[in-house]
């Protein structure tokens, strides 16, 4: 069963990520933005984060299987991911993401490296003051890009809103800024609204539907909202449904984005 879209748009879907996005229809979605699972034993309810490595490629790419079928010709898909470090033993996920998606024909537009900046640690234990065996900390996440099709993404030019100065900044492949406090928002691993905000503005024109089918607290769909896009959100849990529309809710009752009877039907269960 595929859902109309215009059903779903400016709604948040509590659901399983991938039976959601089958639902979806297709060639209907302009950029999606998501931070998957990094499977390292965060406490989702809903979700186990210890999958053995396989079976959690496996998992994945079935989901931008179905991600690159909701997306127009032209389409975007952006994914932040950190290594996958599990028992002493580092995975290189986005690198795997990379080929993955390569294999199925998506258009690799490149990675940005988000340093993180002051906020990780600095010391890298194993063997303190030694070339034994010392271990790198991570400083830094990657997001990657692709294309669904082709490069550009058709659209009125009066409705690109990125400045000059902004596209300056975003074209560079490193992007600093610090990561969101989990606490703040309700959520083990959020990361902060700078990050959508960059890649909406950069990636999508306005009145382009953005998705995300990990949408945590919500921060893709408020900082959509705030950027004149439309979203729809995909999550599992309840809770983190809920902490989302309130921060949507808070969101449009300061930008006045809502219609007044939008409030009563801006979620669907599944």
């Amino acid at each position: 069963m595929n859902l109309n879209i215009y059903e779903l748009v400016n709604k948040i879907i509590c659901g399983d990520a991938l039976e959601v996005l089958k639902m979806l229809p297709s060639n209907s979605i302009h950029l999606a933005i998501t931070s998957p699972p990094y499977n390292l034993e965060m406490p989702y309810k809903n979700h186990r984060d210890n999958l053995p490595y396989n079976e959690y490629l496996k998992w994945m790419e079935e989901i931008w299987k179905e991600t690159k079928r909701v997306l127009v010709s032209g389409g975007r898909l952006c994914i932040n991911i950190g290594e996958n470090k599990r028992q002493n033993i580092t995975y290189p996920t986005y690198s795997a993401f990379i080929q993955q998606l390569i294999n199925m024909g998506m258009l690799y537009r490149g990675t940005i490296i988000w340093n993180k900046n002051s906020a990780i640690k600095h010391t890298a234990w194993g063997s303190w003051n030694s070339c034994s065996n010392p271990h790198v900390v991570p400083r830094h996440e990657y997001i990657i890009i692709f294309s669904k099709d082709k490069w550009k993404l058709d659209g009125d030019p009066k409705k690109s809103d990125i400045t000059p100065e902004e596209f300056i900044k975003y074209t560079r492949t490193i992007w600093e800024f610090a990561p969101e406090i989990h606490s703040r928002v309700g959520h083990p691993a959020p990361f902060p609204e700078e990050l959508p905000y960059r890649l909406i503005k950069f990636y999508s024109y306005k009145d382009n539907i953005v998705l995300d089918m990990f949408a945590g607290s919500g921060t893709v769909g408020v900082v959509a909202k705030r950027l004149g896009r439309n979203f729809i959100l995909i999550d599992n849990r309840m809770d983190y449904c809920k902490i989302a529309l309130n921060r949507i809710k808070k969101e449009a009752s300061q930008k006045k984005l809502f219609d007044d009877n939008l409030s009563n039907n801006e979620k669907i269960e599944i």
